[in-house]
């Protein structure tokens, strides 16, 4: 009882902001509750991510208690990585989707070692990491040269605009997005650049923050987001402000559903979702076909 009226006294506050935010203009985007400028935006997330940069992994394992290593399993095991792909992962600075088809992909090369095919597949192998926030880029990097990967001819770093990418038509094997798509301007130019990039036959794959619909645990879910989380930034990253947002953000983004019909409508058929953890989190994919 405790727990539904502060979860009924919460939705209150947010009630406006959220009424507010949904009478956005042509010229006029959200920033979590908050409604700016769409010039305004890319600025203020990348401010986010360059403050957040260097705990990104910590605070990770701190909200999702590690289970957002398993998503990202479950992720690259959906994409069946294979020797010889070209794969683009976008918003992956920290190289955290890109190691796992990394090894996944070694992984497979070692088990057919005797195929006399298997360097040339190697050879070909080329997976890309893009993100718009250099310090981003800079942690996967590092990271990178702890594994022993920073000079891996089959991975390349890209400081790149997922609504605007660099990438020639039709070249892409696979593409996916982890926990990246709810923070760009329009999610509509991103999902048409990656259909443009992506061969016929390229999967695209999405794993993101979502909606929870199961009424006690939706409560638990909000209770825990807004009143545990931003103070938990403020804490391990010296950050709230960036955690207040991340929550925000989540629910301004479109229920599992309407996503999937945006990613539809970008050209994408076979379209379905997986809810992980009723809905905290959902993995969208589409085929080009």
């Amino acid at each position: 009882m405790a727990l539904r009226l502060v979860t009924k006294n919460f939705m209150n506050r947010i009630s406006p902001m959220l009424s507010s935010a949904s009478l956005l203009h042509s010229h006029a985007t959200s920033f979590g509750f908050k409604e700016v400028r769409e010039e305004e935006k890319s600025q203020m997330v990348g401010k986010v991510f360059s403050n957040v940069a260097s705990n990104y992994d910590l605070m990770n394992d701190f909200m999702s208690a590690g289970l957002h290593r398993l998503w990202k399993d479950r992720l690259v095991s959906k994409l069946s990585p294979f020797p010889g792909m070209k794969h683009l992962d976008v918003a992956g600075g920290t190289g955290d989707v890109a190691f796992r088809i990394l090894e996944t992909v070694n992984s497979i090369r070692r088990r057919a070692l005797q195929d006399p095919l298997s360097d040339g597949l190697q050879e070909e192998t080329q997976i890309y990491v893009c993100d718009i926030n250099p310090n981003m880029l800079n942690v996967g990097k590092n990271r990178a040269l702890e594994r022993g990967l920073r000079d891996d001819k089959f991975l390349t770093w890209v400081q790149g605009d997922a609504e605007a990418l660099s990438f020639e038509d039709n070249s892409m094997d696979g593409y996916t997005i982890a926990f990246g798509i709810r923070n760009v301007t329009h999610i509509e130019k991103v999902l048409a650049e990656a259909y443009r990039v992506l061969k016929r036959g390229g999967r695209f794959l999405c794993l993101e923050l979502s909606h929870v619909e199961i009424p006690v645990f939706k409560e638990l879910y909000d209770f825990y987001s807004f009143s545990v989380i931003p103070p938990l930034g403020e804490l391990v990253a010296g950050d709230r402000e960036s955690y207040q947002y991340l929550v925000e953000s989540i629910r301004r983004f479109p229920p599992q559903e309407k996503f999937a019909s945006m990613i539809a409508d970008a050209g994408f058929q076979k379209v379905e979702y997986e809810n992980l953890v009723g809905g905290v989190v959902a993995i969208h994919s589409g085929l080009k076909i």
